[in-house]
């Protein structure tokens, strides 16, 4: 077993974890749709940051322009930045998945109110960690991103590279699936953005993204033993925390008491 085929088996009991949780048969009512889109919307945001910093560290994206040494490194990042930052939006034109989200959120009526206001803290500089309290988001949803925001400021490329291949770019396709066979059934034009977001995630990252993210953590980690032992630790802390963040989901749908309220197909 080689060290790539260790960190997969040793992950794997995580990964099924995700791939088998309740949150996809919870999330059965446009309510709890709802909940699911106001907690996940900040795992597509801080998505864009371990990406964006993947760029920073391999990419030149300062005056003046200097090559960099690894040019599989430089074509992975910029072509995920590429799609995940000016997509086809399914309308001539083009758009940030993050944005189709948000679009897709307001088109079935979740609430944008909490997002809205991190962004727009941010923007005034407050920290990531003041913007979450000050925006009120669950725990779940600060816990995740805080887990995030560890390995975007560690620095360390296998790391970053590690929980953005096996604990976003791999494991999406599969999960999306499970979100796609909830919506099957529905017909309502309320969810047209919402699936097309999820059509084009399954597209990209099964058939482009994940197959050069896995190219680039092999690069990145080499033959070096112990980096692959602290890679495989970051995709453990972040599949951990993508559990934790669908555990949040399904609890507040519960209290809500709107896991079987009214069909998806049904609502109004």
């Amino acid at each position: 077993m080689n060290s790539f085929q260790r960190l997969r088996h040793e992950t794997e009991p995580l990964r099924k974890q995700i791939m088998q949780h309740s949150v996809y048969s919870t999330v059965k009512s446009l309510r709890s749709l709802q909940i699911f889109m106001e907690h996940h919307v900040f795992a597509v945001w801080d998505f864009m940051s371990l990406l964006k910093r993947l760029q920073q560290l391999h990419t030149c994206v300062a005056l003046p322009w200097r090559p960099k040494p690894n040019p599989l490194l430089c074509r992975f990042i910029n072509e995920i930045v590429l799609g995940e930052e000016s997509d086809e939006d399914g309308k001539s034109g083009y758009i940030s998945h993050f944005e189709l989200y948000r679009s897709a959120m307001v088109e079935c009526g979740a609430a944008t109110s909490t997002i809205d206001s991190f962004l727009e803290r941010i923007e005034t500089g407050e920290s990531i960690s003041e913007s979450l309290k000050s925006s009120g988001v669950s725990d779940s949803v600060r816990s995740f991103v805080d887990t995030t925001w560890s390995f975007v400021h560690s620095g360390n490329s296998h790391c970053i590279a590690a929980a953005f291949t096996f604990g976003r770019e791999d494991v999406i396709p599969d999960m999306f699936r499970q979100c796609v066979a909830s919506l099957s059934e529905q017909s309502e034009s309320r969810f047209d953005r919402f699936g097309y977001y999820l059509a084009r995630h399954i597209d990209l990252d099964e058939t482009t993204h994940a197959p050069m993210a896995i190219k680039a953590m092999q690069e990145l980690c080499g033959e070096n033993p112990v980096k692959w032992q602290e890679a495989t630790e970051a995709v453990t802390i972040a599949l951990r925390a993508r559990i934790s963040l669908w555990d949040g989901i399904v609890a507040q749908v519960q209290n809500e008491g709107c896991a079987d309220a009214h069909k998806v197909m049904t609502a109004t």
